[in-house]
C-alpha cells in the first residue's frame, strides 16, 4: 500500500535553549510514530527557503505542538511572562507551509500549536494566555495522563472519525482559539465552552472538503481508539490526494 510523504516542521531553538551559542532543529518523535502507524511516511521539515517546492513533495502535512503564539492584545506583564514565543523565523515558516498546503488543498492536521497557526493563519483569534483572558475556564495545562471530556459537532469531519459526538482527550495547553478564522468551522468544545477542535467549511467543486482539521489535544500521545482513528483518517486522505 502507499505511504504517502507526511510533512512534520521542526521546532526550532534559536536562543540557546539546547546549547549555548548554537541553534537547533527538534521535535518530539511521538509525531511521527503515529503518522508511520497509520501507513504514512513521515519527513521532518527543517526551515529551508522553497516552501512551494517542497509543499508540492508532499502528500499531507502536520502541523505539531510547539512554542506559544505572539499575543494580539496587551496583556499584564505577570501574564507576557508565561509566554515562551516561537521564534519569528519559525512562524513565518509555519505559516507558509500552512498557506502553500492549503492552497493546494493538501490534507492539514494541525495539533495544538498547529491548530491556533490554522486560526491565526485564517485571520482568526487566539486567547494568548487562557487563564487571563478567559477567566471563568478551567484548567487546561493538566498532567499527561489527565483527560476531561469534549462535546464535539454533530455533522463535523470530526465527528465521523470519532464515530461519536463525546469524547475524553488530554489537555497541555495555556493558549487557546477563540475564533476559528475564514473558511474554517468549530468542531468541539470542552464543557467550559474553549475551542477544542477546528476543521474546514469550504467545498471544493466536486462537493467534498478537503482534509482540514485542528485539534487542541495531543492525539500522539493518547494511544487509544479514538487517536489511533484520527492519523489514519489523516493518512487516508493524503494517500487518496495523490501517490506524493
Amino acid at each position: 500500500m502507499h505511504r504517502p510523504r507526511i510533512g512534520i516542521p521542526l521546532s526550532l531553538d534559536d536562543r540557546g535553549r539546547w546549547r549555548s551559542g548554537r541553534a537547533y532543529h527538534y521535535i518530539d518523535r511521538s509525531y511521527a510514530d503515529a503518522v508511520d502507524r497509520a501507513g504514512g511516511a513521515p519527513l521532518h521539515l527543517p526551515i529551508q527557503s522553497d516552501v512551494d517546492a517542497l509543499v508540492d513533495s508532499l502528500g499531507g502535512l502536520l502541523l505539531p505542538g510547539g512554542d506559544d503564539l505572539p499575543p494580539q492584545a496587551p496583556l499584564p506583564p505577570e501574564a507576557l511572562a508565561r509566554l515562551d514565543l516561537v521564534p519569528a523565523e519559525q512562524l513565518a515558516f509555519d505559516r507558509m507551509l500552512f498557506e502553500a498546503a492549503r492552497a493546494r488543498g493538501l490534507p492539514i492536521l494541525g495539533i495544538c500549536y498547529g491548530m491556533q497557526l490554522m486560526a491565526l493563519a485564517a485571520g482568526g483569534r487566539l486567547d494568548a494566555h487562557l487563564p487571563t483572558e478567559r477567566p471563568d475556564a478551567a484548567p487546561h495545562k493538566l498532567a499527561p495522563e489527565e483527560l476531561h471530556p469534549i462535546a464535539i459537532t454533530a455533522g463535523s469531519r470530526l465527528a465521523a472519525i470519532a464515530g461519536e459526538t463525546a469524547a475524553r482527550v488530554n489537555s497541555l495547553h495555556h493558549q487557546g482559539v477563540r475564533s476559528p478564522g475564514r473558511g474554517q468551522q468549530v468542531a468541539a468544545r470542552s464543557p467550559d465552552g474553549v475551542v477544542e477542535a477546528i476543521e474546514g467549511e469550504a467545498m471544493d467543486d466536486a462537493g467534498a472538503a478537503p482534509f482540514l482539521l485542528g485539534v487542541q489535544w495531543h492525539p500522539e500521545k493518547q494511544r487509544d481508539a479514538f487517536a489511533q482513528r484520527l492519523f489514519l483518517a489523516f493518512v487516508d486522505a493524503a494517500r487518496e490526494a495523490g501517490p506524493r
